[in-house]
């Protein structure tokens, strides 16, 4: 590659990245929106915390359904376009979730939307790889960041235009899948110009980080990494399925002003996600997980013991410091297999759908049993799975 190809091609990934955040944005709010409206759909429907559980079972569990297979099939064969069609399942699922008229309707609108987004992760986690330009943290803090801000947008959306006008004002957030659908269509034609970027520039780094593993060495690692982003799946699903019903019950604010402090938590996550990114670049994706994991401990441990302020700061600091997790976690995931991104984007992407489901599950159970303190209290140790990061083979991420 020449010089003036070089950069011709270092100052187009930028675009392409800021795109894919945008598309990454526009299909998490669209999925946020579904726990955002529980307690609209809880008192409309009068279900339990257990149905709740079961919505978000449901969309997990479709959302990682096809992720590992669509992620195989196109580390043999691409589908640049496959994100698209993704996301015309979503644009169906929410707008079938705007009429649905029953439990089992809300279930399949849900499921809809959990199949659109088990196509679109895999392939567009691919493409933020072939733009990250050797940068592969910042691309995935990029990319991760329209996620988390997606996620921040839904419940203030839902504070301000769902609670007021109604289940069926859903509809109007059709739009968003059909902006992300534009937007995927221009950057699956960039898909053949980036992919042999990619390959000329990773192919010496990529044989050169994995040289010294055996293949027990990366199957402990992957193991290692499934382990510990359980662990934070299961905390930080306490927040995205259960906050607004325990800043509720414990201080006795309004849905409204539940929404808004659910927003604020996204957006710290927001900010994590892209810091996190661009420091791992620096000091390595090791040292950042040993921070996002381990490092809220005391944190954790004192939030169910707080008041409301209190309470508000420290899942700020919380979510600002564990967002960084998930793309530390797959990024370490691809330098142990260099030559499997789709099927390490679609297996991560999917067990996060999977266990953040059967999370929401159980502790929607448990809230039921023993109350929603004490689920937090329980949920307070989490953390200390971070210690098996010391277990975790070297590389030189």
């Amino acid at each position: 590659m020449t010089t003036m190809t070089a950069r011709a091609e270092g100052s187009t990934f930028l675009p392409i990245l800021v795109m894919l955040g945008a598309a990454h944005l526009l299909n998490d709010l669209i999925q946020a929106l579904i726990p955002a409206i529980y307690p609209i759909l809880k008192a409309e429907f009068a279900l339990d915390l257990v149905q709740i559980g079961m919505i978000t079972l449901t969309f997990q569990i479709a959302g990682s359904l096809f992720q590992p297979l669509v992620g195989l099939y196109t580390d043999r064969r691409p589908l640049p376009y496959s994100s698209v069609v993704g996301m015309g399942f979503t644009l169906t699922g929410i707008t079938a979730l705007a009429f649905a008229p029953s439990y089992p309707l809300i279930l399949a609108s849900v499921a809809c939307i959990g199949i659109g987004s088990s196509i679109f992760h895999p392939e567009a986690t691919r493409m933020a790889r072939y733009a990250a330009q050797g940068r592969a943290g910042l691309a995935q803090g990029i990319f991760q960041v329209g996620g988390q801000v997606g996620g921040a947008v839904a419940p203030l959306a839902a504070a301000l235009i769902i609670v007021p006008l109604g289940q069926s004002s859903l509809a109007g957030f059709a739009v968003a899948p059909i902006i992300a659908m534009l937007l995927l269509i221009r950057i699956a034609g960039q898909h053949t110009r980036l992919r042999e970027a990619f390959h000329s520039a990773a192919k010496s780094a990529r044989s050169h980080a994995t040289a010294a593993l055996t293949p027990g060495q990366v199957r402990l690692g992957l193991m290692i990494l499934v382990l510990l982003m359980a662990s934070k799946l299961a905390y930080l699903e306490s927040f995205r399925s259960f906050y607004t019903f325990y800043v509720i019950e414990t201080f006795g604010v309004s849905i409204a002003q539940s929404q808004v402090l659910l927003f604020v938590i996204f957006i710290s996550s927001a900010i994590g996600a892209l810091v996190g990114g661009m420091v791992g670049d620096r000091i390595g994706r090791h040292r950042i997980i040993w921070i996002s994991i381990l490092g809220p401990l005391p944190l954790t441990l004192l939030l169910p013991h707080v008041g409301l302020a209190g309470t508000v700061a420290l899942t700020v600091l919380i979510n600002l410091i564990m967002a960084s997790a998930f793309a530390s976690i797959m990024l370490y995931a691809m330098e142990l297999m260099p030559g499997r991104i789709g099927l390490i984007g679609g297996v991560f992407y999917g067990l996060n759908f999977a266990l953040g489901g059967l999370a929401a599950a159980f502790l929607g159970a448990l809230a039921d049993r023993i109350g929603l303190h004490e689920v937090y209290v329980i949920c307070s140790f989490l953390p200390v799975v971070g210690l098996v990061t010391w277990f975790l083979p070297k590389t030189h991420a």
